[in-house]
């Protein structure tokens, strides 16, 4: 399974928000802003202090991508 933060994007944008904001407001470090940009693994720790920050749950910055299923056309 992946990870995507495209909702925690989209956030900032209707709140007039940049990278640097978030940065600030929630206090984490730059490196998780650039693993947040790269869909990588951060702790729930800085997951924690974005909503704090943006007054929101887990569910509005982020989602979880299942993966594809392997094999080949089975299902159709």
């Amino acid at each position: 399974m992946a990870v995507s933060y495209k909702k925690l994007w989209k956030l900032l944008i209707d709140k007039d928000m940049k990278k640097k904001d978030l940065q600030t407001a929630a206090d984490i470090s730059s490196g998780a802003i650039s693993k947040l940009g790269r869909n990588e693994n951060v702790t729930t720790a800085v997951l924690m202090k974005i909503c704090n920050a943006l007054k929101c749950d887990i569910g509005d910055i982020m989602e979880i991508i299942p993966d594809e299923p392997k094999g080949g056309d089975d299902d159709e």
